[in-house]
């Protein structure tokens, strides 16, 4: 974190809230000229700090109406490695993250479906299929709300 400045924060709090902001359009709100800006942005993806920009889809509008998190078990017997089940899951579009975790369960997955019926069917087709496949937990996701991340525990140049 050593390095950043204000002006540093500024940048990644605009870019936080709107990734497609031009670099003259974030120059002008913190202060700077555009070249300068872009400079700033660009350093800040080359030390690994700012690591990518994302188009958020609204899943709903897509038809996509139900969102599942399942915690998943593997099972004890059979020893299935982490990687086989890993590249087995990526592989099902409708998982849309994957995550190793420490607890009760050892994965977290987050699924996008059109209704309850077409997650039950992804759940017996898909998810019960795969290698390892022990203790499986779902989650239906109710609300969201969108939280600052880390940035908003930053001081604020």
């Amino acid at each position: 974190m050593s390095g950043l400045d204000g002006t540093d924060l500024a940048i990644l709090r605009l870019l936080a809230a709107d990734a497609t902001r031009s670099a003259a359009e974030i120059g002008r709100a913190v202060g700077l000229g555009q070249p300068a800006a872009w400079r700033r942005i660009r350093s800040l993806t080359e030390s690994g700090v700012l690591a990518g920009r994302r188009v958020v889809l609204d899943n709903a509008a897509l038809g996509f109406g139900v969102t599942v998190f399942l915690g998943i078990r593997l099972a004890a017997k059979g020893r299935t490695s982490l990687e086989d089940f890993e590249r087995a899951v990526t592989a099902i579009p409708e998982v849309q993250l994957v995550q190793h975790v420490l607890g009760q369960f050892d994965y977290r997955l987050r699924i996008t479906a059109r209704d309850i019926s077409d997650f039950e069917r992804i759940l017996r087709r898909r998810i019960m299929t795969l290698p390892g496949i022990g203790q499986v937990e779902a989650n239906v996701l109710l609300s969201e709300e969108r939280r600052p991340g880390p940035l908003g525990t930053l001081a604020q140049g």
